[in-house]
């Protein structure tokens, strides 16, 4: 069974958001509201305004809402009528349909958009970073290289297990602790000895 009275209270919230500063609730049993609906200014600074006044049946939207136009200004007779048969043109076309009518938001649902977002802002970054580089604008960061290749990260690992896990270190290249001049710690005003037995 549908609850009529919840789909009226929707839309009215989101005719209420639409229109802050033009729409008047007149009462909620019957639902009925005002929406006051301004033009540009036009030639001479001149404006046009008309208020229009909604009135939902008990079983709206299968029911057509009321509608009459209760006050304007600077409209012609032939506007009036024009306004009118729009209306009524639109009521007759979406018969059985709120007017404003979105899809519910579920964990599932916004979690399957955000992967699809969260891809199409990759592929645009990829996009940008490669059209970047070929232009020479740009030199890749090790960060921007780890994350664009994560093989890069094992890759140190793997030329050592291909060399058999056998690196020789030449000594030679090395000196002796004694040869290396290395200032005395009480000469150095910023040494703070750290007591390594508190730990």
């Amino acid at each position: 069974m549908t609850d009529y009275s919840e789909e009226q209270r929707n839309e009215l919230e989101a005719l209420e958001s639409i229109y802050p500063d033009s729409f008047t609730v007149l009462s909620e049993n019957p639902t009925c509201f005002t929406i006051t609906v301004t033009s540009e200014a036009g030639e001479n600074d001149e404006t046009v305004q008309t208020t229009l006044k909604f009135t939902y049946r008990q079983n709206y939207p299968d029911e057509t809402p009321l509608y009459e136009i209760v006050s304007q200004d600077n409209l012609e007779d032939n506007d009036v009528t024009d306004i009118l048969k729009l209306l009524e043109q639109q009521v007759e076309e979406n018969l059985g349909m709120e007017c404003f009518h979105g899809t519910p938001v579920t964990i599932e649902n916004f979690l399957s958009w955000k992967a699809k977002f969260d891809t199409e802002l990759l592929e645009i970054k990829r996009k940008k970073m490669k059209e970047e580089e070929q232009a020479g604008k740009n030199k890749l960061s090790g960060k921007q290289l780890f994350e664009m290749d994560h093989n890069l990260d094992t890759s140190d690992i793997q030329f050592l297990e291909e060399a058999g896990n056998s690196v020789e270190v030449d000594e030679s290249l090395f000196q002796e602790m004694d040869d290396l001049e290395l200032e005395d710690e009480d000469d150095d005003p910023d040494y703070n000895p750290v007591d390594l037995e508190s730990d």
